[in-house]
């Protein structure tokens, strides 16, 4: 699996994330011990802090000395919208687990993760507030287009008439305006001129779009293994991602495709969709639009970073995280 991190090339990336981490386990305290516990659950499991990492490459790539304790802050508020989405999240899929644990919603019922999903909300706000009213606000509307996306796949769910542009919109809201509003707050933060502030924010919505379909594309040719996740649990939920939409529109396969999918799938039904899926070009056109995706993000910083060996990691991210899967 690809290390983004790694490829950031960020000197000191690993100093700044472990700041990170202390910076977002001390966020999610509350004076209630219990609260504590269920908010910091998803925390204590890990993950890649993709979103974090992302806001301090955005101010290192900008050519910041020193990454400050308010970029730490501003990725940390972004991490907690989507730790708090996850907790949402796992209520609708009603999930049994997340990141290798038992998710909060399995663990301790439905009411307490919205709750705690509610709470780390609350707390990326007065973190994004501390930071300043363009910050807030950033993250409000951020907030806001997270949710959009995930009403726009919930309303199409199960539906086989989905089209790529409700696709495209909806994994635009729940996953790059994320990696989008990470970039601009690490930017803002930084103090960064406005041209490289909106430089970054480009690339970082372009890239997110990139590590969505690389995602759903995984769903589909992965294993458990490297999904951390049953494979085809999408085509499982009724979440009919690119390749499956492009499947779908395949003269040859996509009438043999159409019938199984509609409603739930069992063990061997998702194994005959995901084998049909890879049977047409599906998987490779959804790399295509991907690696154009990557192409808008290499173009988006190319002549607004001061040169370097992090600006230039920063316009080729989008490339590698694809290599995986190239052939």
């Amino acid at each position: 699996m690809v290390n983004i991190a790694t490829l950031l090339g960020v000197p000191g990336l690993e100093a700044d994330l472990a700041r990170v981490e202390g910076t977002l386990r001390a966020s999610v305290q509350s004076g209630d011990a219990f609260l504590s516990e269920v908010a910091g659950h998803l925390v204590g499991a890990g993950g890649k802090r993709l979103r974090p990492a992302l806001a301090v490459a955005a101010a290192a790539a900008g050519g910041v000395d020193e990454v400050t304790d308010a970029v730490v802050r501003g990725g940390v508020s972004v991490e907690l919208v989507h730790i708090g989405s996850l907790y949402h999240d796992d209520v609708m899929d009603e999930a049994a687990t997340r990141r290798g644990v038992e998710s909060v919603n399995a663990r301790w019922g439905n009411l307490v993760a919205i709750l705690a999903g509610d709470f780390l909300l609350a707390k990326a706000s007065e973190i994004a507030a501390s930071l300043g009213t363009e910050v807030a606000g950033l993250l409000a509307a951020t907030i806001g287009r997270l949710c959009e996306g995930q009403v726009g796949e919930l309303r199409t769910a199960f539906s086989v008439e989905r089209t790529e542009a409700e696709y495209l919109d909806s994994i635009s809201g729940k996953t790059a305006s994320l990696t989008s509003a990470a970039c601009r707050i690490g930017a803002l933060c930084a103090g960064l001129d406005r041209a490289v502030v909106d430089g970054l924010t480009s690339f970082g919505l372009a890239f997110g779009m990139v590590f969505q379909i690389r995602d759903d594309v995984l769903d589909v040719v992965g294993t458990d293994a490297q999904l951390g996740k049953p494979a085809g649990q999408d085509l499982v939920e009724g979440t009919y991602s690119l390749p499956v939409i492009r499947a779908l529109a395949d003269p040859v396969n996509g009438p043999e495709l159409r019938p199984l999918l509609g409603s739930p799938l069992n063990e061997g039904e998702r194994d005959k969709a995901r084998e049909i899926v890879r049977a047409t070009a599906g998987v490779a056109e959804a790399l295509a639009v991907a690696r154009s995706y990557a192409d808008d993000a290499a173009a988006a910083v190319a002549g607004v970073l001061p040169e370097g060996p992090v600006a230039g990691a920063l316009g080729a991210l989008g490339h590698h995280l694809l290599d995986d899967l190239d052939g």
